[in-house]
């Protein structure tokens, strides 16, 4: 389809702001940089804007006339993750964590794109003010991937500084092909929890393991029968995953360690699931520690929760509609239940608001009517890849649009 100029044009300048987000990401709670730019844009967009809402986050409020509210929902935050796009625009940011380590920041998982389409579509809104009623808040929140921006904007007062909506919008870009959308009603995503575990053992030289209790050796003891938990304890009909993404351990081969700590994560779709999964990891890790005779019992902290995303069934299909109506040769799929998780429905029940949240595509390698989201091609990288690296402009077009399409659902016509 043929562009005017002004979407040429408006085109151009998002490409730019993707740019210049993609090029400097900020950790979560550390997005200061990202929260200046989004809020200076959004004022000269006309918006009323807050800022420092759950320490960075920012909100801006365009009331047109009498209407239902309608919030759109980006996030603000980089990971930990060294870039190896080479793309000419790549991150080299380096910045210090919560921890205090130094570490290489990256949009990989796609947060750049968010608020660059958010920012499109609240200018697209903005521009079209004569055809529509309503108010439309566009919401930035800081501290996705910690998995408490949301609530932290939320005990923050959010729903008293800005009006309460009636529904929440909001999508993640995927390793899927661009023109792709992908939305299902109910339960969507799944829990996550994130457990960081510290198992004890007593150091000592390597040339005399009999005289230590050896941590590593535990540790890897637990990873491998942790495994069997969802092998062995969770029915086939149930979906479940538990992940040790790390184990740190030692310094030298020739040191045996006092301690081990392992971060693990488990996904589960249903809170029954998701109890005895997390029961069992307590057990098992207890158990192996018992068995290697540990010194001390293992010490567990849950540092992280993200609770269940359950998009409204109603909402849902009236996004589903006006996407169907609104974005010519775009692909809508239903892409199942999946095992990602999201904090985006902290605002939706603060709010007591309906809750939609979908996918959009935005890689090129893969053409769209022979795509399944359960077997994506092994060449995509997924989120949070040193090489996840969207299609940029159609990416960002798709998603503008999406966002705009469904805030035009809610939004009353003149």
């Amino acid at each position: 389809m043929d562009r005017t100029d002004d979407e040429r044009a408006l085109a151009a300048q998002l490409l730019a702001v993707y740019r210049d987000l993609h090029a400097h990401p900020e950790l979560a709670f550390q997005e200061v940089r990202t929260a200046t730019k989004v809020a200076d844009r959004l004022r000269a967009l006309g918006y009323a804007v807050q800022t420092h809402i759950g320490k960075t986050g920012v909100v801006g409020v365009l009331e047109n006339g009498s209407g239902p509210v309608v919030l759109l929902r980006a996030d603000l935050d980089g990971l930990p993750v060294l870039e190896r796009t080479g793309l000419p625009y790549a991150s080299t940011v380096r910045a210090r964590d919560a921890s205090g380590a130094e570490v290489p920041v990256m949009h990989a998982c796609g947060h750049d794109v968010h608020l660059t389409c958010l920012l499109g579509a609240a200018e697209l809104l903005a521009r079209s003010r004569q055809d529509w009623s309503g108010t439309v808040v566009a919401l930035f929140q800081p501290a996705e991937e910690a998995a408490g921006g949301a609530a932290a904007m939320v005990a923050d007062g959010l729903f008293e500084r800005v009006p309460r909506p009636e529904v929440v919008l909001g999508q993640h870009v995927m390793p899927m092909p661009v023109e792709t959308v992908a939305v299902r009603a109910g339960p969507f995503m799944a829990f996550s929890d994130r457990l960081r575990i510290v198992v004890h053992g007593r150091g000592g030289h390597a040339s005399r393991p009999e005289t230590t209790v050896d941590a590593v050796h535990l540790a890897a003891h637990v990873v491998v029968r942790l495994q069997g938990i969802v092998t062995r304890e969770i029915a086939a009909h149930d979906a479940a995953v538990v992940t040790v993404g790390s184990l740190i351990a030692g310094a030298k081969a020739n040191i045996l360690p006092d301690t081990a700590e392992l971060n693990v994560s488990v996904r589960t779709l249903d809170e029954s699931v998701r109890e005895s999964v997390l029961a069992a990891v307590e057990r098992v890790v207890r158990a192996e520690c018992a068995a290697s005779a540990a010194p001390r019992p293992p010490e567990f902290f849950h540092e992280q929760r993200y609770p269940m995303t359950v998009n409204d069934a109603g909402a849902t299909e009236r996004v589903a509609a006006a996407f169907a109506r609104d974005l010519a040769g775009v692909r809508v799929i239903d892409p199942g239940s999946v095992m990602l998780s999201e904090d985006v429905s902290e605002l939706s029940s603060a709010a007591g608001a309906a809750l939609v949240y979908w996918f959009i595509g935005g890689f090129e390698s893969v053409p769209a009517r022979s795509f399944d989201f359960r077997r994506p091609p092994a060449e995509l990288p997924s989120n949070h890849s040193p090489r996840f690296a969207p299609a940029a402009e159609r990416t960002i077009g798709l998603g503008t649009r999406t966002l705009t399409s469904a805030a035009r659902e809610w939004l009353v016509p003149r």
